[in-house]
C-alpha cells in the first residue's frame, strides 16, 4: 500500500489548507444569522441582505477560475494571501457598522466574494488535489472539505457566544482577526514538488483556449456544471434564508443557529464518507444519489408541519449531503482532464454553482 502523503510539501499544503478553509467557510456560514441584526442596526432590508449575499456568490464564482488559473501556474499562496486580506477588511468594516446601502454591497458583496474566490474550499480543494495521485485524490479533497464543515459547525456557535457576551459587532471584529492570522498557514500552499500522474493528461500541455474548448465540448463536464448549478441554488438558499424562515414559521431563534451548526457538523461526516467512497466506486453514481436524497430532505422540511424536531432533522440530513458533492466532482474533473489545470477547470464548474447561488440568495 502506497503511503498517503507523497512528500512533505503535500503534507504541509494539506494541513495549511485545512486551517484556511475552516476559517473562511466557517465565517461565511454565520452571515444568515445576522440579517435581523443588520436590519435593526443599519436599516438593511432582507432583500438588500439577500442581494449582498447574491453579489458575493457571483463574484466568488467569477474570480474562482481566474484565481485558479493563477494558482495553477504560480502556487496557491499567491492568491490565498490577498484573498484573506480582502475578506478580513470586509469583516472589520462590517464590525465597524459599515452595513448600510452601498457599503453592504461592497463589504458583504464584493470583498467577501473576492475573499472566498481565493481562499475558500472551492479553490483550495483542487489546489491540494494536485499533490495526490488518483487513488488518494478524493480522500484528500474530502479532508479539506471536511475542515470547511468543521468551521461551519464551530463558527455559528462562536457567533452565538460573542453576541450573548457582547455585541454582534464584536463577532465580526474577531472574525476579521482570525482571517488575517490564516495568512500564515496560507503561505504553505505551494505547487507540488513533482507532477502527479493521472489517468488522462492529454490536455495538460495545451493552451488555455484549447483546454477550455476540450473541456466544454465534453458531455460529462457539461452535466457536472448543471449539477453544480442546482447545488449552489440549494445551499446558498438554505444558509442565507433558513434562519429567518424558521423564525417566520414560529420557531425560536436558537433553531436557526442549531440548523447551521448541525449542517456543519454532519457535513464533516458526509464529505469524509464521500471522499472514501469516491476512491472506490463510481463518482457519477454517488453524485446522482446525493442529489436525489437532497431533494427528499428539502421536500420534507418544507411540507412537514413546523417543529423543532423536523428543523433539527433537516440540519442533520442536509448537513450530511451539504458539501459532499465536492470530492466526487473534483475527482471526476481530475480523472478526465488531469491535474495541471484542475484549479481553473473546477473553477469553471464552480462558476455555474455560483450562478445558482446568486438566484438562491436573491430570489
Amino acid at each position: 500500500m502506497k503511503k498517503f502523503f507523497p512528500n512533505k510539501t503535500a503534507l504541509y499544503a494539506l494541513l495549511a489548507a485545512c486551517f484556511v478553509v475552516c476559517a473562511t467557510m466557517g465565517v461565511r456560514q454565520t452571515f444568515g444569522l445576522y440579517s435581523s441584526e443588520f436590519e435593526i442596526s443599519g436599516g438593511t432590508s432582507n432583500t438588500e441582505f439577500g442581494l449582498a449575499i447574491a453579489i458575493h456568490a457571483i463574484f466568488w464564482g467569477i474570480f474562482t477560475p481566474v484565481f485558479g488559473r493563477i494558482s495553477d501556474k504560480f502556487g496557491g499562496y499567491i492568491v490565498i494571501i490577498p484573498a484573506l486580506i480582502f475578506y478580513s477588511i470586509a469583516m472589520f468594516l462590517m464590525g465597524s457598522n459599515y452595513i448600510s446601502g452601498i457599503w453592504l454591497q461592497v463589504n458583504l458583496g464584493l470583498f467577501v466574494g473576492l475573499g472566498l474566490a481565493g481562499a475558500a474550499g472551492t479553490i483550495l480543494t483542487p489546489m491540494i488535489s494536485k499533490h495526490f495521485p488518483n487513488e488518494n485524490r478524493s480522500k484528500a479533497a474530502g479532508l479539506v472539505t471536511a475542515c470547511g464543515g468543521l468551521g461551519m459547525f464551530i463558527f455559528p456557535i462562536l457567533a452565538s457566544i460573542f453576541k450573548n457576551i457582547s455585541t454582534w459587532q464584536l463577532s465580526f471584529i474577531l472574525f476579521s482577526i482570525i482571517l488575517l492570522l490564516m495568512c500564515i498557514p496560507g503561505l504553505f500552499v505551494k505547487l507540488p514538488e513533482t507532477n502527479i500522474s493521472s489517468s488522462n493528461t492529454n490536455i495538460d500541455n495545451r493552451s488555455l483556449r484549447e483546454v477550455l474548448k476540450e473541456s466544454l465540448s465534453h458531455r460529462g463536464f457539461r452535466l457536472l456544471i448543471l449539477g453544480f448549478f442546482v447545488c449552489g441554488f440549494q445551499i446558498t438558499l438554505v444558509a442565507t434564508h433558513v434562519p429567518r424562515y424558521v423564525q417566520d414559521r414560529g420557531l425560536e431563534d436558537w433553531t436557526g443557529f442549531a440548523i447551521l451548526s448541525l449542517i456543519g457538523l454532519f457535513n464533516i461526516i458526509g464529505v469524509l464518507t464521500m471522499g472514501y467512497l469516491g476512491d472506490k466506486y463510481s463518482k457519477k453514481m454517488l453524485l446522482s444519489g446525493l442529489y436525489f436524497f437532497r431533494a427528499i430532505s428539502i421536500g420534507l422540511f418544507i411540507f412537514l408541519p413546523p417543529s423543532q424536531i423536523s428543523a433539527l432533522a433537516f440540519g442533520v440530513t442536509f448537513g450530511f449531503l451539504w458539501l459532499a458533492t465536492v470530492p466526487a466532482t473534483n475527482g471526476i474533473v481530475a480523472q478526465i482532464f488531469g491535474t495541471k489545470n484542475i484549479s481553473m477547470l473546477f473553477g469553471i464548474v464552480f462558476l455555474n454553482h455560483q450562478i445558482g447561488s446568486f438566484l438562491g440568495a436573491y430570489l
